[in-house]
């Protein structure tokens, strides 16, 4: 395809791109240096960021949902389209129910996933089952879109009992072993080295797999950030970075982030091949998702992708983005360019969704979520006990000592706590 032919273009080791080359130099004029391929200048000029042209965002669809190129359409079958079309509606159900319950205390936290939902299911989709994904806070449509059950969504928001985590983690922080999710983790950043030592290790393993970190362009200002391109490059990893720019971290527009060229521009320099794609467009970020998982399986080497997209709820249920963003700006994103009413369009050209469809999936979709709910709230919390659990293979001496005070305390003071919530 002709648009990810950037992807296609490998650097060899000592090659200097034509425009470049100095035709007045011999071999041995030439710079010598091990760490840079380039040719001498006899011109102080330094490189001004602002006058190179910015990286294209590459499409499939405009937002009329029509492919404006034949040759770009992956050609899904109608069976796996409405499977994306319906994870992206799913997952945009399960955010306004959840989002309320929080606002009406009934969990603690949330992070909605509004106008992304195009970046997480192209992904997804154009991943293997096999692939392990790390996740930052807002991938919940990559765990859907593999097949996590919403009552699994809702038991770790809640806390409960059903909670593969036990309660332990803040709500959003889902992970799954048989899917390979790895558990999300508050830090920031913090999944970006990890994810490339698994990477390496796959690598050494020579398993046929690959890593797929996501991170949000705030992120990208982490110190671990830096640190994982150029250990992934370095150590030639199978791994795909896949930057979500919503324009936003937290309260921080992209402006006061950084002064370069968004995230993409930062791959060359680390050695990472890169693409900017319209992550609104779900079948641009699965073009360029299975083209750079492909090579990084088949050549060992890192990719970076920058999927633009535009972050339409709150940061989370602890931030109001009318302090820091017009209503204006956020109903433009909401209603002329939307990764759901894209598609939608799409599905009508095709004849292959319509309004009586619509209707019938949104009402059995939303009752598909408040059965879920509905059980997460019947559930008990986890017992106390295991707070002490799942730490060290075999509980050291200071543990036990711990959970036995702790047991004491409750059978001395228990009509002080709420131990009717919790399993016995």
């Amino acid at each position: 395809m002709a648009a990810l032919r950037a992807l296609r273009w490998r650097r060899l080791p000592g090659l200097v791109p034509r425009r470049l080359r100095s035709t007045a130099e011999s071999p041995e004029e030439r710079p010598q240096f091990p760490g840079a391929s380039a040719a001498f200048a006899e011109r102080l000029e330094f490189i001004q960021p602002n006058v190179l042209a910015g990286i294209p965002v590459y499409r499939v669809m405009d937002r009329q949902g029509q492919v404006l190129r034949p040759s770009e359409d992956p050609q899904l079958p109608k069976e796996q389209v409405l499977k994306l079309y319906k994870t992206m509606t799913l997952l945009n159900t399960m955010d306004r129910i959840l989002y309320e319950s929080q606002r009406q205390g009934r969990i603690s936290f949330y992070m909605t996933n509004y106008g992304e939902e195009g970046t997480h299911v192209g992904s997804a989709a154009a991943l293997e089952a096999s692939d392990l994904v790390f996740g930052q806070y807002r991938e919940a449509g990559v765990l859907l879109y593999r097949g996590y059950p919403l009552e699994l969504f809702m038991a770790q928001c809640y806390g409960n009992a059903s909670d593969p985590g036990k309660g332990r983690q803040m709500p959003v922080h889902y992970g799954c072993r048989q899917r390979h999710f790895v558990t999300i983790s508050s830090p920031l950043a913090t999944q970006i080295p990890q994810a490339v030592g698994a990477a390496y290790a796959i690598k050494r393993a020579d398993a046929s797999r690959a890593v797929v970190c996501y991170f949000g362009e705030g992120a990208a200002s982490e110190g671990d950030a830096h640190a994982g391109f150029n250990f992934a490059a370095t150590l030639e990893c199978p791994i795909v970075f896949f930057c979500r720019n919503n324009g936003y971290a937290i309260s921080t527009p992209t402006s006061e982030q950084y002064r370069g060229d968004g995230i993409a521009a930062r791959g060359p320099g680390y050695g990472l091949l890169s693409i900017r794609v319209d992550g609104n467009d779900v079948f641009a970020v699965y073009n360029a998702t299975r083209e750079a998982r492909r090579r990084a399986v088949a050549e060992n080497q890192p990719f970076l992708i920058e999927a633009m997209t535009y972050r339409i709820g709150h940061h989370s249920t602890s931030d109001d983005s009318s302090a820091y963003r017009s209503v204006d700006e956020v109903n433009y994103w909401d209603k002329q360019d939307h990764p759901i009413s894209r598609l939608r369009l799409y599905l009508g050209r095709r004849g292959w969704w319509d309004e009586q469809q619509e209707q019938a999936w949104r009402k059995s979709s939303r009752k598909m979520v408040l059965e879920a709910f509905e059980q997460a709230e019947r559930e008990p919390k986890p017992p106390p006990h295991l707070l002490f659990s799942d730490v060290y293979l075999e509980m050291p001496p200071r543990l036990q000592r711990q959970r036995e005070e702790l047991q004491r305390h409750l059978e001395t003071y228990g009509e002080h706590y709420p131990l009717q919530h919790f399993q016995k």
